[in-house]
């Protein structure tokens, strides 16, 4: 276990105070609080941009014991806002690991508390729902911890996408290639790329506020709407946008956010969950082959199934078989879906990665 001896505090919406040890960076950090319920793959959760605005609870009972590899993420900083845990590890097993995760945190200035319950919280936000919080090593009063907590915005209504997104257009894959992919960039994870990528396709990547203009310049044969961090219905921008483009009937395909946004530009509305889902074993039912999934989600909005049964021009396409929300759409009078979840899997199983190859399938379908 780490040497960590300085005491850390966390403070909770509801009035919760609990004290632990000190890891990472020495500071105050402040967010939503949620919970992941993977046994592996921190390093990517760490820096998947969906995190952006949350301090996160990490609910096995050890982190940190394979360190961490400079390779192993999902994008260009660690994007959580602090970290909960209840064992952290200082020594790591893994030969091809470039520093443990204490150090790695520090360095990216992202605060830490250790010696907790986590599952025992863990258990009290399943019960009281996602609330803010704020998590404090540096000797910080009470009362000033108190007045930041009461100030720290609720993730409802907030939007955070345009604030993780790149600033700049950028390109991958093969520039030969005939199946050019517009990407929306909401807070994509560079796995999500990859999987294109690494099925021929030429990616171009839009910040979040470009305009149709921008993204139909590049010609593309095909949209992806990417994940993200905030509320999608705090996004009228891009669900414009999407409205915009979906008017080409240009195959397009969401993921996560991307999925919400979709079904926003159709008129289908989104709601804050309990606690979301966290975690690279949530099961899924697809409804089209009847075949289950176990999947990789992280996600604390959904959308409304009794606007989905309102809708004629929208399928459901995928279940979760814990608490049957909807984890899948797609449009009947378009090449256009979406799922919940993710299908990278960067961490998690890859039972549904065969997505991918359905979206460049309806491309090279639409192409000939």
């Amino acid at each position: 276990m780490a040497t960590t001896t300085n005491t850390a505090h966390l403070l909770l919406q509801d009035g919760t105070h609990l004290t632990g040890k000190a890891f990472g960076y020495t500071g105050t950090a402040t967010g939503e609080i949620c919970f992941n319920t993977g046994m592996t793959g921190y390093q990517e959760v760490f820096t998947d941009p969906s995190y952006y605005g949350q301090i996160i609870i990490m609910n096995a009972a050890h982190i940190g014991n394979y360190g961490v590899k400079h390779s192993d993420v999902e994008s260009d900083s660690v994007k959580v806002k602090g970290v909960i845990a209840r064992n952290l590890e200082e020594y790591y097993s893994r030969q091809m690991g470039d520093d443990n995760l204490n150090s790695y945190l520090t360095q990216n200035k992202i605060v830490g508390i250790h010696g907790l319950d986590s599952r025992a919280l863990v258990a009290h936000i399943r019960q009281h729902g996602a609330l803010n919080c704020i998590i404090s090593n540096d000797g910080t009063s009470m009362q000033t911890l108190q007045q930041q907590l009461a100030e720290t915005p609720c993730m409802q209504g907030l939007e955070l996408a345009s604030k993780v997104s790149t600033k700049e257009i950028y390109e991958l894959g093969n520039p030969e290639s005939k199946l050019r992919i517009a990407v929306l960039d909401y807070g994509t994870k560079r796995n999500i790329l990859m999987c294109m990528v690494n099925l021929g396709a030429y990616l171009r990547v839009f910040p979040a506020r470009s305009t149709v203009a921008d993204i139909n310049a590049f010609t593309p044969s095909g949209y992806f709407i990417s994940n993200g961090p905030g509320d999608p219905a705090s996004m009228g921008y891009a669900v414009e946008i999407i409205k915009k483009l979906l008017v080409y009937k240009k195959p397009m395909f969401g993921i996560c956010l991307g999925h919400q946004l979709l079904a926003l530009a159709n008129g289908i509305s989104t709601y804050k969950m309990q606690n979301g889902h966290r975690g690279i074993n949530h099961p899924v039912l697809n409804l089209i082959t009847l075949k289950s999934e176990i999947t990789t989600q992280n996600h604390g909005f959904a959308v409304s199934a009794t606007d989905i049964a309102n809708n004629p021009n929208v399928t459901v396409t995928h279940r979760n078989l814990n608490d049957d929300s909807i984890e899948g759409i797609s449009l009947n009078n378009q090449p256009a879906f979406s799922v919940q979840y993710h299908p990278e899997a960067t961490p998690g199983p890859h039972d549904s990665r065969y997505l991918f190859e359905d979206f460049i399938n309806l491309i090279k379908r639409d192409n000939n």
